[in-house]
């Protein structure tokens, strides 16, 4: 079993949904949170961690955390000397993600609500940045953000671009069609 199948058993998605869908929480769908915004799709949140290739001690940050589960995810693959900054726009989902985290007992995680810039620029450079909603265009401010050979998992239209900081002012990125996602707002 790979550290992500690993992390999916130890983190229960269910713990992670609103009360009242708790039993569809096996199905491999996206599920409403609350506010128009969603829990990601199992099958496209395991292939975005794969891309992502999180690694024990990184410092993450986690855009659209939402209900949490994606930080959660995150956590058990920093491991606990690893840092997860989760960021979302809507104080509510802030909360919930906040608390469905704490309550799973993982303290490696921090919430913030999102500013008015992309991503958590107090805290950057991270080695690698997970969102988790779409964008118009690849926004130049989050790779910024990163360290010299980190990475950028992010939805942008109807794809997902997994993008490798090589240098400052150079990137690689891969293209993954075919995705669909809420708004990055």
């Amino acid at each position: 079993m790979d550290r992500i199948d690993q992390a999916f058993r130890q983190v229960d998605r269910q713990n992670f949904i609103p009360s009242q869908l708790k039993h569809l929480a096996f199905i491999d769908s996206p599920l409403p949170i609350g506010y128009g915004q969603t829990i990601s799709q199992p099958t496209t949140v395991r292939l975005m961690l794969e891309w992502l290739a999180v690694q024990p001690d990184d410092k993450v940050l986690d855009i659209g955390s939402g209900s949490g589960w994606s930080s959660a995810l995150l956590s058990q693959l920093t491991g606990s000397k690893g840092q997860v900054f989760a960021v979302d726009r809507i104080p509510e989902l802030v909360k919930f993600g906040q608390t469905n985290c704490r309550r799973a007992g993982l303290n490696n995680i921090k919430f913030y609500q999102a500013g008015e810039h992309y991503g958590l620029i107090k805290y950057a450079p991270y080695e690698r940045i997970l969102v988790s909603a779409a964008a118009s265009q690849l926004p130049g401010l989050l790779i910024d953000q990163l360290t010299i050979g980190g990475k950028l998992v992010i939805p942008v239209r109807r794809d997902i671009l997994e993008v490798t900081k090589i240098k400052n002012n150079k990137i690689n990125c891969i293209t993954h069609v075919g995705f669909v996602f809420v708004p990055l707002i």
